[in-house]
């Protein structure tokens, strides 16, 4: 295993041990994720929903666009490995 195959492996948990955290804290947790446009994001919460958000600067605050149903909650975590 190369170094930047350890050090991504190191870096992934850490982020997976941050998104238990954070969502066992009751907290939501941000999932940036490639393809989406640069203020958008999802937002996955304690009870296992998952929202797509705007970033609206001048609130500083995210907007809902869309719940996701659970075939789409579904096929996202997969994707990411979540």
């Amino acid at each position: 295993m190369s170094e930047t195959e350890v050090l991504e492996n190191i870096a992934t948990n850490a982020v997976r041990r941050l998104r238990t955290e954070t969502l066992v804290s009751g907290q939501p947790f941000m999932i940036n994720v490639e393809g989406l446009p640069k203020n958008q994001c999802y937002l996955e919460y304690p009870d296992q929903t998952i929202q797509l958000v705007t970033f609206v600067q001048g609130k500083n605050d995210f907007i809902p666009i869309k719940n996701l149903g659970a075939r789409d909650r579904d096929r996202l975590r997969k994707r990411l490995g979540l």
